[in-house]
């Protein structure tokens, strides 16, 4: 899988956790601002997370599904023409990432929409600097709402309805547009995953609640403030970006008016995340005994055959032996890596599909999986050592054996011009179609 679509199923995963947990848990709560901050907070770190490297020493969801790569499949097939050019993702892979980009243009499309009309009024309508924001009046009957210094009113709104105003300052104050900008782009990265979008409105909902909580706290009467909102309920939601007097859902906001402040130590409930994500991050961690050596991958085509070879960047240390592995070179130490007919292992995985038999007895008894193979390219280039690390049955633990033994000099490694030996691990997975 490419790099960025193994980051963005990451990204996912851990926001699904979290927003999951939020709505749960903490989206009734009183503590509006500490809310917010940690919503965004919240979602920066899980888009932050899978970019950090985690290894353990044992198999991981993302070790067993994620971090494959098929690079070739099928017995005598021949590179496809995306796999020839190399650095193109496979088919299905590159469908993947085109729906991807064009979800995440329409999602932008929409919201500069929305922003150019938003723009549009504030520019045909003259601005009053106040004390610390800007007053739009417009003579016709429209949805007051703010963005950033910015605040559009009826006319009619501003001489009769005082609140609203002061509603719209406390947006201002508290710069919930800067919020929604975030969120905005949140929401473009991750247009296709739900829980975002309803906590984008969540979000909006908690900038209403601490608007209404500012309103309250300037002497304003509760209950003609409640039916003020009544009365305005009757709005168009024109502009997404923006902060509105109609945009929230009106019941909750005068639910929660009529809710007291919980108690601050209720905070605590956002300690009982951390074990989620943890937990989260070590099933999306990689399989590694040693982070020093690896096998880079690379994506390319692959044709619809029985079976498939998988190279990762599983460690090469793993089950070698203290004086073989005192002879070796981890593979991240090597300056010049070992090269195969011209090519890296994925060339080497090409050769081994050409070869490679799905034995017949296996697929009577209709065995399959994933066999782990190491061997070492020797300083003359030849292939020894090759053991199996895990395997999945004897017989196709021997026909991926018998294969990989069979292979022609390699191009030994180099360091400083010498040739080195150098430990590979070689994932072989036999999958029947």
């Amino acid at each position: 899988m490419s790099a960025f679509l193994t980051y963005l199923l990451k990204a996912t995963l851990l926001l699904a956790v979290f927003d999951a947990f939020f709505l749960l848990v903490m989206r009734r709560d009183g503590h509006f601002r500490f809310n917010r901050i940690t919503l965004l907070a919240g979602s920066a770190v899980c888009l932050l997370l899978p970019l950090i490297r985690f290894r353990v020493n044992r198999p991981t969801l993302y070790s067993e599904w994620l971090e494959p790569v098929v690079v070739a499949a099928g017995q005598g097939a021949e590179p496809s023409a995306a796999g020839a050019a190399g650095g193109l993702l496979p088919s299905w892979q590159a469908v993947v990432l085109l729906l991807y980009l064009a979800g995440v243009l329409v999602t932008l499309g929409l919201y500069i929409r929305s922003y150019g009309s938003m723009f549009r009024l504030l520019r045909r309508t003259p601005g009053e600097r106040r004390d610390g924001y800007i007053l739009h009046l417009v003579p016709r009957e429209a949805p007051s709402f703010s963005w950033l210094r910015h605040i559009v009113l009826g006319r009619n709104d501003y001489e009769r309805y005082p609140a609203i105003l002061t509603h719209e300052r406390a947006h201002v104050r508290y710069g919930h547009s800067m919020d929604l900008l975030l969120s905005s782009a949140l929401t473009v990265l991750q247009w296709f995953n739900p829980l975002v979008w309803i906590c984008r409105s969540e979000l909006k909902l908690l900038h209403e609640y601490e608007a209404d909580d500012f309103v309250l706290n300037q002497g304003i009467d509760a209950t003609q403030y409640q039916l003020l909102l009544v009365k305005k309920a009757v709005g168009e939601k024109r502009f997404l970006l923006a902060n509105g007097f109609n945009h929230a859902q009106l019941k909750n906001r005068i639910t929660m008016m009529q809710t007291p402040t919980k108690a601050a130590w209720k905070k605590l409930f956002l300690l009982l995340l951390l074990p989620l994500l943890a937990g989260t991050m070590l099933l999306l961690a990689e399989c590694s005994a040693s982070p020093q050596e690896e096998i880079p991958a690379s994506e390319e085509a692959v044709p619809d055959n029985p079976y498939s070879v998988i190279v990762t960047d599983e460690p090469a240390a793993e089950n070698v032996s203290e004086s073989e592995a005192d002879k070796a070179v981890p593979f991240a130490l090597v300056e010049a890596k070992p090269q195969f007919d011209g090519g890296d292992a994925n060339r080497f995985s090409h050769w081994v599909n050409e070869h490679l038999h799905y034995p017949e007895e296996a697929k009577d008894l209709c065995v399959q999986g994933r066999v782990t193979l190491q061997f070492t390219v020797e300083q003359d280039g030849s292939v020894t050592g090759v053991r199996v690390l895990r395997g999945v049955h004897p017989i196709l633990d021997a026909e991926a054996q018998k294969v990989v033994s069979q292979s022609p000099k390699w191009e030994p490694g180099k360091i400083d011009g010498k040739p080195v030996r150098v430990v590979y691990n070689f994932p072989v997975v036999f999958q029947l179609k």
